[in-house]
């Protein structure tokens, strides 16, 4: 399925406003379970720094919910956030000058040419290393970057049925991955040989986890993939499904899986 022109209509329509965007951003944060794994991990490396000033890149930003959310955690933090779309960049670094969001700047980037010698405390990935094939490079570019004793925090699907495939026959759900996950040694190692010191990845999206993303992510894209009328409707369909995929993506960040679909990796240099 092609995501792409569906987070195209999205930006289109919370783009008219700074209000509408920041409605924008909290459903996300609430629907999205990676945003609860990823903003659990930020508080955690967050909970002795906000009084000091810190370097932040948000490496493959998107929308820029998680430059928002860092934005807003200590106006003492300067975060750069890059991606390869121009038209994310833009809109981005607008919503940001009319909130008054002073320490951000978003910026066009190629991550695997992208290289800033020992520049940021803390780099974040999410969602992105599944779209980048040359995955060492950038991997390399990250330690670069890093001040000694920095972290790398990075979300992507495991091999354990990320992006919905289950088998050797079956296809990316997103049809923009270039792999369909990683498996947990394989990217332990790979980071290792970037020159990581320390690493540690978990696994996300376990049992509660996948039946609450196809709660509140598949079933919903699908709809709207198949017509756009299914905008009309979703707000009933949420309405119906919300309360359960609340306290299932509660139940999965709480909770501690054999396995799952996602992947938490941080690393340390």
């Amino acid at each position: 399925m092609q995501y792409d022109p569906i987070k195209r209509v999205l930006g289109d329509v919370f783009n008219k406003t700074p209000f509408l965007r920041r409605v924008f951003y909290n459903l996300l944060d609430l629907l999205l379970l990676r945003a609860w794994h990823v903003q659990k991990e930020l508080r955690e490396w967050a909970a002795n720094r906000r009084g000091g000033e810190q370097h932040i890149l948000d490496a493959g930003s998107g929308f820029g919910q998680y430059t928002y959310y860092l934005s807003s955690m200590s106006q003492k933090w300067n975060v750069l956030a890059v991606d390869v779309k121009e038209e994310q960049v833009s809109d981005c670094n607008r919503f940001m000058r009319a909130i008054g969001h002073h320490n951000v700047l978003f910026k066009i980037a190629d991550l695997v040419k992208f290289r800033q010698p020992e520049s940021y405390d803390l780099i974040l990935s999410v969602d992105v290393m599944e779209h980048i094939l040359e995955d060492v490079e950038v991997f390399r570019n990250f330690h670069t970057s890093l001040r000694p004793g920095g972290m790398l925090l990075i979300s992507t699907p495991s091999d354990q049925g990320g992006s919905d495939v289950h088998g050797d026959d079956e296809a990316s759900f997103i049809e923009e991955h270039v792999r369909d996950g990683y498996n947990i040694k394989e990217i332990e190692d790979k980071l290792k040989t970037a020159g990581f010191s320390k690493v540690q990845a978990r696994y996300s999206y376990g049992k509660p986890g996948q039946i609450s993303w196809r709660l509140s992510m598949k079933y919903p894209l699908l709809m709207l993939n198949v017509s756009k009328i299914f905008f009309v409707l979703l707000p009933f369909y949420y309405l119906i499904t919300f309360p359960f995929c609340l306290l299932l993506n509660r139940m999965d960040v709480e909770g501690e899986h054999p396995s799952g679909t996602g992947l938490i990796v941080k690393a340390w240099k």
